[in-house]
C-alpha cells in the first residue's frame, strides 16, 4: 500500500447525503480524522470488521493523495499526485451515541480496516476527474454513485481549509465526503469501488462477533 502520513475525512459534503441521514448542510468544510491503522487496501481480500458493536455502514468516497507540502496559493493540480476510490466504514449505531453525548467520533470511525483504499492511481488533473462518476457496488449492484463536481465544498476549498487550518503535506490523504445511498453492511458483503466502468478495487467483509 501506499505510504500514508495522514488520513483526513469530511463529512457532509454531499447535500442529498446530508439529506439522507436529516443532518445540517455545514456552512463550512466538516473535517475529522481515522489513525492510520485504519487503513486497509481492497486487494480481492476478506477484510474484518467489528459485529458487535451495532449497525455498520458503508460510505464510498474519492481519496486524494497529496504529493507536496501545501502551501497558500497553490492549486489543487500541484498538490495532488493521484487518487483513489475509498470506503469509510461507520459504526453508526456508536456515532449516534457519541452524537447524543456531544462527544468526538473517534470510536465510531476510526476503528481498525475502517479506512479502505483501493490502489492509487494517477491523478489526471480536476477538469479530467469532473467528467467520469465513481460508484460503489455490494454483491453485484450499485448502491452508491457520485461525481466530485457534485461536492459542496471543491477539492480546492478542502484543501485550503485543510492546509490552513491542520496543515497538510506529501503522503496526506484526504476522503472528500460520501453521496447518497449509504447503508448497511452484512457478513460476508463483497464490495466493488468502480472508476466509471474500471473495477479499482475489491473486497469481501467478515463482521467479528469476538
Amino acid at each position: 500500500m501506499t505510504e500514508i502520513a495522514n488520513i483526513f475525512c469530511v463529512g457532509r459534503n454531499y447535500a442529498q447525503h446530508a439529506k439522507e441521514l436529516n443532518n445540517t448542510v455545514p456552512a463550512a468544510p466538516m473535517f475529522f480524522s481515522k489513525p492510520t491503522h485504519a487503513a486497509a487496501e481492497a486487494r480481492g481480500q476478506t477484510i474484518g470488521l467489528p459485529g458487535n458493536q451495532g449497525d455498520v455502514h458503508y460510505e464510498g468516497e474519492w481519496v486524494a493523495h497529496i504529493g507536496r507540502a501545501f502551501s497558500p496559493g497553490l492549486a489543487a493540480d500541484e498538490l495532488i499526485d493521484g487518487m483513489a476510490l475509498g470506503i469509510d466504514f461507520t459504526l453508526r449505531d456508536v456515532q449516534s451515541e457519541l452524537k447524543e453525548k456531544q462527544q468526538p467520533w473517534l470510536r465510531a470511525k476510526g476503528f481498525l480496516n475502517s479506512a479502505v483504499l483501493t490502489p492509487f492511481i494517477p491523478f489526471p488533473g480536476v477538469k479530467a476527474c469532473l467528467k467520469t462518476d465513481f460508484s460503489l457496488w455490494m454483491n453485484g449492484r450499485e448502491v452508491q454513485r457520485g461525481n466530485i463536481g457534485q461536492m459542496i465544498f471543491d477539492l480546492q476549498t478542502l484543501i485550503d481549509f485543510c492546509g490552513n487550518h491542520y496543515g497538510l503535506g506529501a503522503g496526506d490523504i484526504i476522503f472528500t465526503g460520501t453521496p447518497a445511498g449509504v447503508g448497511k453492511v452484512a457478513d460476508g458483503s463483497s464490495f466493488s469501488l468502480r472508476w466509471g466502468r474500471e473495477s479499482l478495487g475489491e473486497c469481501t467483509i467478515a463482521l467479528k462477533r469476538s
